[in-house]
């Protein structure tokens, strides 16, 4: 994968605007592969999260985390932990909580930095969910060297085709539009798009970008056809046969819906947040 030379993996003063700079070497070294005495059951714990994130409980997933969370950092358990602190990134910028999103991604630096994890699949996998919550609360600028170390970090371990880089190019690219380079933001865009469709029900994921890409064909140009264009793509996507209609669908209408509205598309709007709703009920 090419990166741009204007795409610094290391930034190594603080922006003019106070926010704080990311150096990914004070993150890298020898990984830290000492066993931990006691652990916590982290696929158990996401796998009752998600149960509660279908049922649309995310306060008693907040408050399940934070349990757990805490469980974990009493047993020593810092990769538990770490675990936790990324899933907690992702529930805070559901529930918008933007004070406790970086005091999430403060902690999760911290666990990375102290134990060399920064090189890792797993440490920048952390990191990637760190710059999304980052560039999720107006930190665009601050989140793209984040996001171009993950690059980098996966294209050394990962096959090319490997899902995770959908998500990462995914978010690369809101990042790199809420930062005004439209060129690379198309150009990421189109990168989630090829890994997408080689995964097996890629519809959800497709929606959530088209709707992504008409916001961004919007903001230049309003009149842009584009817009049309990409939102017909996500309501077919959302509308196609054998599309599971299970939790993650229902999570991913409602996130989509507002766009829909947005663009006045009133009736696709209306329908997803039927079908949202008629999920988190049970019928």
């Amino acid at each position: 994968m090419m990166i741009t030379v204007n795409e610094m993996t290391y930034i190594d003063a603080e922006k003019n605007n106070g926010g704080c700079c990311f150096d990914a070497r004070a993150y890298c070294g020898a990984p830290d592969t000492a066993p931990t005495a006691r652990t916590v059951p982290v696929p158990e714990i996401i796998s009752r999260l998600d149960g509660l994130y279908s049922r649309g409980l995310e306060k008693e997933a907040r408050e399940f985390l934070d349990t757990w969370r805490g469980c974990a950092h009493a047993r020593g358990d810092w990769r538990g932990e770490l675990s936790l602190l990324s899933e907690l990134m992702g529930l805070y910028r559901r529930t918008d909580d933007d004070h406790a999103a970086i005091k999430a991604i403060d902690d999760g630096l911290a666990i990375i930095r102290e134990h060399g994890m920064g090189s890792t699949v797993s440490g920048a996998t952390v990191l990637l969910n760190a710059a999304t919550t980052l560039k999720a609360f107006g930190k665009a600028e601050e989140s793209i060297p984040m996001f171009v170390h993950v690059c980098r970090v996966y294209s050394d371990n990962l096959d090319p085709s490997d899902y995770r880089f959908a998500g990462l190019y995914n978010n690369m690219a809101l990042s790199y539009d809420d930062a005004g380079d439209r060129a690379q933001a198309e150009k990421y865009f189109g990168m989630a798009i090829a890994v997408i469709k080689t995964c097996p029900h890629p519809e959800n994921e497709l929606a959530v970008t088209y709707c992504n890409m008409a916001h961004m064909y919007d903001r230049a140009d309003p009149e842009d056809p584009r817009i049309g264009e990409y939102m017909e793509k996500a309501w077919e996507c959302l509308d196609a046969p054998g599309l599971p209609r299970d939790g993650y669908y229902a999570f991913t209408a409602s996130k989509c819906a507002p766009a829909f509205s947005y663009f006045g598309y009133f009736v696709y709007a209306r329908e997803l947040e039927t079908r949202a709703g008629r999920i988190y009920a049970g019928t």
